[in-house]
């Protein structure tokens, strides 16, 4: 179990802490013509949910989180979200920066100075496992601890909304494994409202609570999944393995 440190910089608000996309419609225009990435894509988080949205390359998944995160704004349709925090598929660490003033960036953009950045820092790298590499520069440090480094810096933020667009894609298999269990017990040690966008439909079921299935290019939901299973979940769990089938049928991919 994973103890929240002695200082939690938190912007925490049970009023905010949600997320409401309704019939939300996006496009774009490129020299080819118009794109329509999102034609009435509706979503709903409920405070402390974590809500896994699987779907096609191109479906519109990533506009959807930044739309969320105000980053774009819609053209139809009605966005209501607390504050949220985007973690991108890429870490996007700054080389020359240690973890410790990677993972504090966030803090540092709230107007915290260096050393007080740090020193809030400090014991959420122990906690995720870090302790010994606060000095290193991302270039030495394995896949996992660069994800773990960047999803600390998204936790900093103190946003009660966070929006994780395929945090772990870049990884191999097995370190990704390791990694989604990581994640869920940090998210069971430190709750927040989630949305977390994958490929990955077994990710999608053993870190979700509810999975949303989204149609190809223009994307809209086809389909909501309950995860009605406690955590920690196991793959061979025949629980898993059935609606691991029935996301995969929603997607149209044959299980």
């Amino acid at each position: 179990m994973i103890e929240a440190p002695p200082e939690e910089p938190r912007e925490l608000n049970a009023a905010l802490d949600f997320v409401r996309v309704e019939l939300v419609s996006r496009g774009f225009e490129t020299r080819h013509g118009r794109v329509q990435a999102l034609a009435g894509m509706s979503l709903h988080a409920a405070p402390r949910e974590v809500v896994a949205v699987v779907g096609p390359s191109g479906c519109g998944k990533s506009t959807l989180l930044e739309l969320i995160c105000k980053l774009q704004k819609p053209d139809a349709g009605t966005i209501e979200a607390g504050p949220a925090a985007l973690m991108p598929q890429r870490d996007l660490l700054l080389p020359w920066l240690s973890a410790i003033d990677n993972a504090a960036l966030a803090l540092r953009a709230r107007g915290i100075s260096r050393v007080q950045a740090r020193s809030i820092a400090a014991p959420w790298l122990e906690r995720f496992g870090l302790a010994r590499f606060e000095h290193t520069r991302p270039a030495e440090l394995s896949g996992g601890m660069r994800q773990r480094v960047s999803f600390l810096r998204t936790l900093l933020a103190g946003k009660p909304v966070l929006a994780l667009d395929e945090p772990f894609a870049a990884l191999d298999a097995i370190t990704r494994q390791e990694m989604q269990g990581w994640l869920g017990r940090v998210l069971e040690s430190e709750p927040r409202t989630v949305i977390l966008v994958t490929h990955d439909v077994e990710e999608a079921v053993m870190l979700g609570d509810r999975v949303v299935v989204m149609s190809p290019r223009p994307g809209h939901t086809v389909s909501e999944i309950e995860v009605p299973l406690t955590r920690p979940r196991k793959r061979t769990d025949p629980a898993v393995v059935d609606l691991r089938e029935r996301a995969l049928t929603a997607l149209g991919v044959q299980a």
